[in-house]
Protein backbone atom coordinates (compact mmCIF):
# COMPACT_ATOMS: atom_id res chain seq x y z
CA UNK A 1 0.00 0.00 0.00
CA UNK A 2 1.48 3.82 -1.16
CA UNK A 3 1.64 6.51 1.82
CA UNK A 4 -1.79 8.76 1.04
CA UNK A 5 -0.40 11.67 2.85
CA UNK A 6 -0.83 14.73 0.87
CA UNK A 7 -2.36 12.83 -1.75
CA UNK A 8 -4.73 15.09 -3.62
CA UNK A 9 -8.20 13.75 -4.23
CA UNK A 10 -9.62 12.26 -7.50
CA UNK A 11 -12.14 13.61 -9.46
CA UNK A 12 -15.08 12.03 -8.64
CA UNK A 13 -19.03 12.16 -8.49
CA UNK A 14 -21.48 9.48 -6.57
CA UNK A 15 -24.73 9.14 -5.21
CA UNK A 16 -25.63 9.80 -1.47
CA UNK A 17 -28.21 10.13 0.99
CA UNK A 18 -28.71 12.84 3.54
CA UNK A 19 -31.27 13.63 5.79
CA UNK A 20 -34.59 11.89 3.68
CA UNK A 21 -32.62 12.95 0.05
CA UNK A 22 -30.79 11.99 -2.53
CA UNK A 23 -28.12 14.21 -3.77
CA UNK A 24 -24.90 13.92 -5.63
CA UNK A 25 -21.49 14.46 -4.33
CA UNK A 26 -18.40 15.09 -5.99
CA UNK A 27 -15.04 16.29 -5.62
CA UNK A 28 -15.88 19.95 -6.14
CA UNK A 29 -18.38 19.53 -3.12
CA UNK A 30 -15.86 18.44 -0.49
CA UNK A 31 -12.83 21.80 -1.50
CA UNK A 32 -12.75 24.65 0.45
CA UNK A 33 -13.68 23.23 3.90
CA UNK A 34 -11.96 20.28 5.99
CA UNK A 35 -13.47 17.12 5.35
CA UNK A 36 -13.91 13.16 6.87
CA UNK A 37 -14.29 10.43 4.90
CA UNK A 38 -15.47 7.71 7.23
CA UNK A 39 -15.03 4.23 5.26
CA UNK A 40 -17.49 1.39 7.00
CA UNK A 41 -17.75 -2.40 5.69
CA UNK A 42 -21.61 -2.42 5.73
CA UNK A 43 -24.87 -1.20 6.33
CA UNK A 44 -27.39 -3.49 8.55
CA UNK A 45 -24.03 -4.46 10.12
CA UNK A 46 -22.55 -4.72 13.95
CA UNK A 47 -19.94 -2.49 14.27
CA UNK A 48 -21.05 0.20 11.95
CA UNK A 49 -24.16 1.33 13.48
CA UNK A 50 -22.37 2.23 16.49
CA UNK A 51 -19.38 3.77 14.93
CA UNK A 52 -21.48 6.20 12.82
CA UNK A 53 -23.72 6.45 15.91
CA UNK A 54 -20.86 7.56 17.75
CA UNK A 55 -19.24 10.32 14.78
CA UNK A 56 -22.92 11.77 15.04
CA UNK A 57 -22.39 12.75 18.35
CA UNK A 58 -19.47 14.88 17.27
CA UNK A 59 -21.10 16.09 14.01
CA UNK A 60 -21.70 19.51 15.76
CA UNK A 61 -17.88 20.11 17.07
CA UNK A 62 -16.98 19.14 13.34
CA UNK A 63 -19.62 21.51 11.67
CA UNK A 64 -18.33 24.01 14.18
CA UNK A 65 -14.53 24.09 13.18
CA UNK A 66 -15.50 24.07 9.50
CA UNK A 67 -15.26 20.18 9.40
CA UNK A 68 -17.74 18.25 7.44
CA UNK A 69 -18.49 14.20 7.00
CA UNK A 70 -18.92 12.05 4.55
CA UNK A 71 -19.66 8.23 5.82
CA UNK A 72 -18.98 6.00 2.95
CA UNK A 73 -19.67 1.91 2.35
CA UNK A 74 -20.24 0.33 -0.70
CA UNK A 75 -23.63 -0.16 -0.46
CA UNK A 76 -25.65 2.16 -2.38
CA UNK A 77 -27.37 5.61 -1.82
CA UNK A 78 -30.83 3.78 -1.88
CA UNK A 79 -29.21 1.11 0.88
CA UNK A 80 -28.39 3.92 2.97
CA UNK A 81 -32.03 5.44 2.94
CA UNK A 82 -33.50 2.08 3.72
CA UNK A 83 -31.09 1.50 6.45
CA UNK A 84 -32.26 4.76 8.14
CA UNK A 85 -35.48 4.07 7.66
CA UNK A 86 -35.40 0.71 9.42
CA UNK A 87 -33.15 2.05 12.16
CA UNK A 88 -33.22 4.70 14.64
CA UNK A 89 -29.51 5.35 14.83
CA UNK A 90 -28.86 5.63 11.35
CA UNK A 91 -32.28 7.65 11.49
CA UNK A 92 -30.71 10.74 13.76
CA UNK A 93 -27.11 10.81 11.36
CA UNK A 94 -27.90 14.31 9.71
CA UNK A 95 -24.23 13.52 8.37
CA UNK A 96 -23.93 12.56 3.91
CA UNK A 97 -23.88 9.18 3.44
CA UNK A 98 -22.39 8.24 0.29
CA UNK A 99 -22.44 5.40 -1.70
CA UNK A 100 -19.91 3.47 -3.51
CA UNK A 101 -21.14 0.42 -5.30
CA UNK A 102 -18.53 0.21 -7.62
CA UNK A 103 -15.79 0.68 -4.91
CA UNK A 104 -14.08 3.73 -6.60
CA UNK A 105 -13.99 5.72 -3.47
CA UNK A 106 -13.03 2.75 -1.37
CA UNK A 107 -9.97 1.87 -4.04
CA UNK A 108 -8.65 5.26 -4.10
CA UNK A 109 -8.21 5.39 -0.33
CA UNK A 110 -6.80 2.31 -0.23
CA UNK A 111 -9.35 0.23 1.84
CA UNK A 112 -11.64 -1.89 -0.95
CA UNK A 113 -10.97 -5.25 0.19
CA UNK A 114 -11.41 -7.27 -2.91
CA UNK A 115 -12.43 -10.60 -1.40
CA UNK A 116 -15.78 -9.20 0.43
CA UNK A 117 -16.26 -6.51 -1.81
CA UNK A 118 -16.53 -3.70 1.40
CA UNK A 119 -14.01 -1.36 2.53
CA UNK A 120 -12.11 -1.67 5.98
CA UNK A 121 -12.53 0.89 8.70
CA UNK A 122 -11.01 3.93 7.21
CA UNK A 123 -10.39 7.47 8.30
CA UNK A 124 -9.36 10.15 6.49
CA UNK A 125 -8.96 13.85 6.94
CA UNK A 126 -8.54 15.80 4.18
CA UNK A 127 -7.50 19.46 3.62
CA UNK A 128 -10.01 22.62 2.17
CA UNK A 129 -7.47 22.12 -0.80
CA UNK A 130 -8.86 18.40 -1.22
CA UNK A 131 -5.36 16.92 -0.15
CA UNK A 132 -5.25 14.12 2.95
CA UNK A 133 -3.49 14.88 6.14
CA UNK A 134 -4.12 12.33 8.25
CA UNK A 135 -5.87 8.75 8.04
CA UNK A 136 -5.88 5.09 10.43
CA UNK A 137 -7.09 2.33 8.82
CA UNK A 138 -8.68 -0.78 11.24
CA UNK A 139 -9.85 -4.33 10.02
CA UNK A 140 -13.49 -4.82 9.85
CA UNK A 141 -13.93 -6.29 13.27
CA UNK A 142 -11.99 -2.98 14.81
CA UNK A 143 -14.28 -0.13 16.16
CA UNK A 144 -12.84 3.85 15.83
CA UNK A 145 -13.08 6.72 18.22
CA UNK A 146 -14.86 9.58 17.37
CA UNK A 147 -13.28 12.13 19.71
CA UNK A 148 -9.59 10.95 18.43
CA UNK A 149 -10.67 11.52 14.90
CA UNK A 150 -11.82 15.36 15.98
CA UNK A 151 -8.68 15.93 17.74
CA UNK A 152 -6.82 14.61 14.69
CA UNK A 153 -9.03 17.30 12.29
CA UNK A 154 -7.80 19.88 15.57
CA UNK A 155 -4.14 19.31 15.08
CA UNK A 156 -4.11 19.38 11.04
CA UNK A 157 -6.02 22.30 11.16
CA UNK A 158 -3.33 24.11 13.67
CA UNK A 159 0.08 22.97 11.79
CA UNK A 160 -2.17 24.04 8.60
CA UNK A 161 -2.60 27.41 10.33
CA UNK A 162 0.65 27.46 12.19
CA UNK A 163 3.44 25.67 10.19
CA UNK A 164 6.18 26.43 12.42
CA UNK A 165 4.74 24.31 15.76
CA UNK A 166 3.52 21.00 15.67
CA UNK A 167 1.18 19.48 17.90
CA UNK A 168 2.59 16.58 20.27
CA UNK A 169 0.69 13.62 21.76
CA UNK A 170 -2.74 14.46 22.79
CA UNK A 171 -2.75 17.43 21.82
CA UNK A 172 -6.19 19.46 22.03
CA UNK A 173 -6.59 23.09 21.23
CA UNK A 174 -5.55 25.73 23.49
CA UNK A 175 -2.76 23.35 24.91
CA UNK A 176 1.22 23.77 24.51
CA UNK A 177 2.56 22.96 21.11
CA UNK A 178 6.29 22.54 20.15
CA UNK A 179 8.17 24.25 17.47
CA UNK A 180 10.59 22.14 16.10
CA UNK A 181 14.50 23.09 16.80
CA UNK A 182 17.98 22.39 17.90
CA UNK A 183 17.09 23.75 20.91
CA UNK A 184 14.62 20.98 21.49
CA UNK A 185 16.82 17.63 20.46
CA UNK A 186 17.11 15.59 23.26
CA UNK A 187 15.08 17.84 25.69
CA UNK A 188 11.64 16.48 25.37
Amino acid sequence: MNNLINTELFEFETEAYRQGEFLTVSNQDVLGKWSIFFFYPADFSFVCPTELSELQKHYEELQNIGCEVYSVSTDTHFVHKAWADATDTIGQIKYTMLGDPTGQLSKFFGVYDENSGQAFRGSFVVSPEGVIKAYEIHDMGIGRNAAELVRKVEAAQFVEKYGDQVCPANWHPGEKTLKPGIDLVGKI
